[in-house]
């Protein structure tokens, strides 16, 4: 299975991070943002498969892409990786349409759960 898959950070060390960690199967199609306004522009032109987002970005935030996503209806299993923990933001960002908010700096056996739990591995 062959996905596409989208990391959003406007921290070079984060991208790299999540990037590090991909499973194989993810990472062998994979396009950086450095913030949401990138990333929508890739969303609206490419199909994208897999969106890792962070939250706290400049020019568009990653709840800013969210809302985004959900007007123009594009089809992504957005994966939110952020250091941003408040039980608010991650009611918000999962209510938006996010399958999963997860911690900074991500876990690979966390991050590889929830890729199982929603079929990605």
């Amino acid at each position: 299975m062959s996905l596409s898959v989208l990391i959003c950070d406007d921290s070079n060390m984060a991208r790299k991070q999540v990037l590090r960690i991909l499973p194989e199967a993810l990472a062998d199609n994979v396009q950086l943002a450095t913030n949401g306004a990138e990333a929508l522009e890739v969303l609206n032109s490419q199909n994208i498969d897999v969106l890792f987002l962070d939250l706290t970005m400049p020019v568009v935030d990653g709840v800013g892409v969210l809302q985004g996503i959900k007007e123009a209806g594009i089809t992504v299993k957005v994966f939110v990786i952020s250091a941003d923990i408040q039980p608010e933001m991650q009611t918000k960002v999962l209510d938006l349409g996010a399958k999963a908010f997860l911690r900074k700096p991500v876990q690979l056996d966390v991050l590889n759960s929830h890729l199982e739990q929603h079929g990605l591995l």
